[in-house]
């Protein structure tokens, strides 16, 4: 009779050897798994239907900046536009202030001075009364935006106390987005996203099926679905009524930086560090389209669509923002300005004007 301590090496062998065949025959079925998603997807490809309808040369668009607005004394990390006000947007500063412009004119109208100023994100509530903003304190801290109380707030240091404050994450604050005026939905590095009852103070849903840092989400329209985007490479689809992922979107081959809902809320566009921007279709749950160049070697930070899904803007690292056409997937423009990264971008809810935030400290309304 062997000894027992041959036993169990034998056993831990054998374990290993099964870890590892395993391990192969995985890597087998994911390479199928691929080969069968790209078969698929040759039918599914709007530049071939593009081609085929004769429509693919895309139009050259004409945006000129308009408007450049100055105020921020930090690197400008997010922005984003309020719903009911078309010509106002809020915007987040390493400075430790929100400022609040009105693109029209590019003055400033209110300023909130924040308690940290590792601010990541910002977002203005539908009626423009909240503002919601986070970063590495993992605190979605909401203000009330009283434009008088703001405005005196413009020449003051003196740090301001949210109104309500979200505390559950555990990881920094990536992006928050409002549902609506009583619900506010949050991503974060700890890997999780956030439904939360404003008035309560606590969390409604809490969803946790990505793998690694969440960077980005958007909330369509009627506030029942969300799409976010990771650092695990995917994007996934969110039911906020069922409290679960329905969809799941892989395809980049590194970090998803944004993720962006179109008009109607039955597509995205996403941005990844691999360079590229995709298209994808929730309901065939396939990619439509790829958006890359040979000249571009820097990821993207930002992406958004104008109000007809006709264009998609990403914003770079080269410090440049491309104007992409979703259908031929060609670039219509290249908008030049910034004299450092864009990091942020956005177009406007009456989708006349495209504003972009920059390391350089200015933001720009493009139209």
């Amino acid at each position: 009779m062997p000894p027992r301590g041959a036993n169990l090496k034998q056993q831990a062998a054998d374990l290993r050897k099964a870890i590892r065949d395993a391990r192969v025959e995985v890597g087998q079925l994911k390479q199928q798994l691929d080969e069968i998603r790209k078969q698929d997807d040759d039918a599914f490809y709007l530049p071939d239907a593009s081609r085929n309808a004769d429509v693919s040369q895309s139009v050259q668009t004409k945006f000129k900046c308009r408007r450049t607005c100055r105020g921020h004394f930090g690197k400008v990390y997010a922005m984003h536009w309020a719903e009911d006000e078309a010509r106002l947007f809020v915007s987040a500063s390493q400075d430790g202030k929100l400022i609040i412009w009105n693109a029209f004119t590019a003055n400033k109208i209110g300023a909130i001075t924040l308690r940290s100023s590792w601010v990541m994100t910002c977002a203005y509530a539908p009626s423009a009364e909240l503002i919601a903003c986070g970063g590495l304190d993992n605190v979605c801290s909401i203000y009330k935006a009283d434009l008088q109380a703001d405005a005196d707030n413009l020449i003051g240091d003196k740090p301001q106390n949210p109104q309500i404050e979200l505390t559950q994450h555990e990881g920094y604050l990536s992006c928050a987005r409002f549902i609506d005026n009583d619900k506010i939905v949050t991503c974060s590095g700890d890997s999780t996203c956030i439904v939360w009852d404003i008035n309560r103070r606590a969390p409604l849903k809490i969803f946790s099926d990505h793998t690694a840092d969440v960077m980005s989400l958007s909330v369509s329209k009627d506030g029942n679905v969300f799409v976010s985007g990771s650092v695990d490479d995917t994007a996934k689809y969110w039911d906020v009524r069922a409290g679960r992922c329905v969809g799941t979107f892989p395809g980049h081959e590194s970090d998803i930086n944004s993720v962006k809902l179109l008009p109607d809320d039955k597509s995205f566009v996403t941005g990844s560090d691999d360079t590229t921007c995709r298209l994808f279709d929730v309901r065939s749950q396939r990619q439509l389209n790829l958006f890359s160049h040979d000249a571009i070697l820097c990821g993207i930070t930002s992406v958004d669509v104008s109000s007809s899904g006709k264009y998609m803007f990403a914003g770079y690292d080269d410090y440049n923002c491309t104007v992409w056409d979703t259908l031929t997937g060609l670039p219509c423009q290249h908008l030049v300005g910034h004299e450092n990264r864009v990091s942020c971008l956005g177009v406007s809810t009456d989708g006349q004007a495209l504003a972009t935030g920059s390391w350089d400290t200015f933001l720009r309304i493009w139209a």
